[in-house]
């Protein structure tokens, strides 16, 4: 009897520890005109996690990245080859409304680019623009429930009037989170947004990350290899357009496996 518990209890947890990815990338090549910039790239990204990747300047991350709410749709003569699935469904299907998947994957880019507007209207413009709301008392929630999410609603309750274009770059790129969030989306990929920050600002950027991967799955592109030390759950190192190795962030500073990924990671190359 105790070994049939023990039996049981040791499938469960393996169960338990089996999650399928919230997106699954199959195979993705992506080309600037002939120019092969993605080669042969096969990833799972875990829901509610965040995802770190790292790799020399030009090796591809934020083109990936890109591919993964098709932002590249807007380059001229690229071309994707490949698979990109969300939640089981492939994103680059042609029935796909591209819309709806840029509320599902939002994007938070490099530099803070808050609209020339107040703060209030900058955070309820995508609810505004998707129809997500009529009733000011609820629009009004929505715009309050995303700056708390966002950590920001503080600093600019009193102030909601006031142009974004004040707010400090801190304030600005969780501003651009906080409108990310006010069209509840599932996911949200990063593009360096600590590049542009100052240390205090950044480590607020980095608990953000946090937090919000206990309600939202994260991918996060970064040159700071302590930054994806710190905040990540698995890591990714890109290499010339190739994911070189992909694994538990601890494995990948700790015990990587690949030479190229030790040498990166030692600052002996790159």
């Amino acid at each position: 009897m105790k070994l049939w518990v023990v039996f049981w209890c040791t499938m469960r947890q393996m169960v338990n520890q089996v999650q399928s990815p919230k997106m699954f990338i199959q195979e993705l090549d992506f080309y600037y005109g002939s120019v092969r910039a993605l080669s042969s790239i096969s990833i799972g990204i875990l829901e509610r996690q965040v995802t770190a990747l790292i790799g020399p300047s030009g090796c591809g991350k934020t083109t990936f990245l890109r591919c993964l709410n098709r932002m590249n749709d807007t380059i001229p003569n690229t071309r994707l080859e490949g698979k990109v699935y969300l939640d089981g469904e492939d994103i680059y299907h042609p029935s796909v409304d591209v819309v709806d998947l840029r509320q599902r994957i939002g994007m938070v880019f490099q530099k803070p680019n808050p609209f020339p507007q107040s703060v209030f209207d900058n955070v309820a413009f995508g609810p505004r623009v998707l129809g997500l709301t009529r009733e000011r008392e609820e629009l009004d929630a929505i715009v309050e429930r995303s700056l708390q999410r966002a950590a920001l609603w503080e600093e600019v309750k009193d102030h909601l009037n006031t142009d974004a274009m004040e707010l400090s770059l801190g304030e600005q790129q969780r501003l651009c989170i906080a409108r990310v969030l006010a069209v509840e989306p599932e996911v949200i990929l990063m593009d360096e947004p600590t590049s542009a920050l100052d240390p205090i600002a950044t480590m607020q950027i980095e608990g953000l990350m946090r937090d919000l991967s206990e309600r939202y799955t994260i991918v996060v592109v970064t040159h700071n290899m302590q930054q994806a030390a710190r905040v990540s759950d698995k890591t990714g190192l890109f290499w010339l357009g190739e994911l070189v190795e992909f694994n538990d962030t601890a494995m990948i500073f700790t015990r990587p496996k690949e030479q190229r990924t030790e040498a990166y990671i030692t600052g002996r190359v790159g």
